[in-house]
């Protein structure tokens, strides 16, 4: 019985694409902070596998942000065994619409606004916008419940509309209305539940891994998994900061 109270007592998060990448070493840090973590996976059978993984305070829950119906049960799922949920980490994020691997430069062929495909932009925005609106709205009345309730949208440098508009930044060639431009939504989007929750002081903010090698660009990136999640993780454990933020790697980024 004092195994179970103990374990109610715990603070409990959910992490959307929580299976593999980024999302799954923010899943890793939360359970080694004591929390209990919620690992949300399209297919059950891989959160099962990564949660068995981390240990007994992980715990798989299959999960769909473009499918209303499993967001709903998830939902109920955490209520009827917490009553609560104190972190929200919307990190499920995919880069194209297809079924394989993309790398950077065919991303950034097809992504381009005077050729760019509407299905695809619809398939990745319904992930990456739509899908965090969906799950945002549905966690909130048990973030409601939390006493240190967070949100933390796993955004990207790529959707900084500062940095896109500069000529001398990197990004700039990279930009496009699929991938990036969803990331500027996102932002958006983040800001949106900020402004509006920070009355009932539920914290909001985004937060960019920086280029991190995940399924997402192939395998590409430079930066490895438990460096890219070192942001997202410090952002989702601080309980007492600042709300409508964006930050990266190197601290305060530009919208």
């Amino acid at each position: 019985m004092e195994d179970k109270i103990a374990s109610t007592n715990k603070p409990v998060a959910l992490v959307t694409g929580a299976n593999q990448g980024v999302g799954n070493e923010i899943a890793k840090a939360l359970a080694a902070n004591g929390y209990i973590v919620y690992l949300g996976s399209r297919k059950l059978e891989n959160g099962e596998q990564a949660a068995g993984k981390i240990g007994e305070n992980a715990k798989a829950i299959q999960l769909d942000v473009t499918k209303q119906e499993t967001i709903q049960a998830a939902m109920e799922h955490i209520g009827n065994e917490h009553g609560r949920l104190d972190l929200l980490v919307n990190n499920a994020g995919i880069s194209h619409g297809g079924t394989s691997p993309k790398g950077t430069e065919e991303l950034m062929r097809t992504g381009r606004a005077v050729n760019v495909s509407l299905d695809e932009v619809r398939t990745v925005w319904e992930t990456n916008v739509f899908g965090v609106i969906a799950m945002t709205q549905a966690a909130l009345p048990l973030l409601r419940k939390s006493s240190a309730a967070r949100i933390v949208n796993v955004s990207s440098g790529l959707g900084s509309l500062t940095w896109i508009s500069d000529p001398a930044c990197w990004a700039r060639a990279h930009f496009g209305i699929v991938y990036a431009a969803s990331k500027t939504a996102l932002n958006a989007v983040t800001l949106a539940f900020a402004l509006e929750l920070e009355k009932e002081n539920i914290k909001v903010n985004a937060t960019s891994p920086g280029y991190t090698a995940t399924a997402l660009n192939n395998f590409q990136g430079t930066d490895s998994l438990e460096v890219g999640s070192r942001e997202p993780v410090r952002v989702a454990l601080e309980t007492d900061g600042p709300t409508g933020g964006f930050t990266g790697p190197e601290g305060q980024m530009p919208w």
